[in-house]
């Protein structure tokens, strides 16, 4: 189970590491794009979510305290979901259609992050494969 558990924490993280380095190399691109959907002070917003998501997966992919880098991926996705998403301002068919997948993806991917910050948090140190046990404690 260890291994599945590792495969699994490596592949769920790729997506938050590569976005976090884009967020990191590309952050004029990608302030414009957040100032376009009404984030204030977008760039350091940018800098600062690249910062999020690389500590959050690499939290996860090295099984240190993957607890809290689960709750911090999630803490990135809902407000990222709402703030960046927001399909019921659309009003071409096809831009709402977009949004509202980008808006479900997030939606979900934050929904597994929850699942995996209790997972941790409950499995503690009865899971291998980790460098350090969780940060919290939910039993």
């Amino acid at each position: 189970m260890d291994v599945l558990v590792l495969i699994g924490r490596i592949l769920f993280a790729l997506l938050f590491l590569s976005s976090g380095v884009a967020h990191l190399v590309q952050t004029k691109a990608m302030a414009g794009y957040a100032a376009s959907r009404g984030l204030p002070a977008a760039v350091p917003a940018v800098l600062f979510s690249g910062l999020l998501l690389l500590a959050g997966g690499l939290s996860l992919v090295l099984g240190v305290w993957a607890d809290l880098g689960a709750l911090l991926l999630a803490v990135f996705c809902f407000p990222t979901a709402v703030l960046m998403h927001a399909f019921w301002k659309e009003s071409d068919a096809q831009m709402r259609q977009i949004e509202q997948t980008m808006f479900l993806k997030d939606i979900a991917l934050g929904g597994a992050a929850l699942m995996l910050l209790a997972f941790f948090s409950y499995a503690g140190d009865d899971l291998g494969l980790t460098i350090t046990g969780p940060l919290f404690d939910i039993r």
